[in-house]
């Protein structure tokens, strides 16, 4: 299984120690409904071996993760006739993580759900510049 952290929830639910719905399961990935779903089907993705972020986790393994996600979501939209979904990460506490094991958020959506995304607003004068000078690769 890989790397097992004592006090992880999801490491102990990967391990079959704490109950879970199982949407999906290979050597790698476990997918499970969340126990605090915004929308019925709302489904977690996690890489089997523990990782706290998207920092942690190589490139390859994050792209078969992707992967899974894919088929996972295609098959929420398809089995729950839903509209759509929304993919979400929450990389550290700052935000939104509350635990520490890399997971994708699977939420199933339809109009008038309820579920708002973030306010947007705009940059001021210079702002983009500075900020795309930081962070270009």
């Amino acid at each position: 299984m890989g790397v097992k952290f004592m006090d992880c929830i999801f490491c102990k639910i990967i391990a079959g120690e704490i109950p879970s719905y199982k949407v999906y399961e290979d050597d790698n990935v476990f997918a499970f409904l969340d126990i605090a779903p915004v929308n019925v089907g709302h489904t977690l993705v996690i890489p089997k071996k523990h990782y706290e972020n998207m920092e942690d986790i190589s490139e390859e393994e994050l792209c078969n993760l992707a992967r899974v996600v894919k088929r996972i979501g295609k098959s929420i939209k398809e089995g729950l006739g839903v509209k759509g979904y929304n993919i979400n990460i929450n990389n550290k506490e700052v935000a939104g993580q509350i635990v520490p094991h890399l997971h994708f958020h699977i939420i199933p959506r339809e109009e008038g759900d309820g579920l708002k995304l973030w306010s947007q607003g705009k940059y001021n004068e210079g702002e983009a510049e500075k900020a795309v000078n930081k962070i270009k690769i």
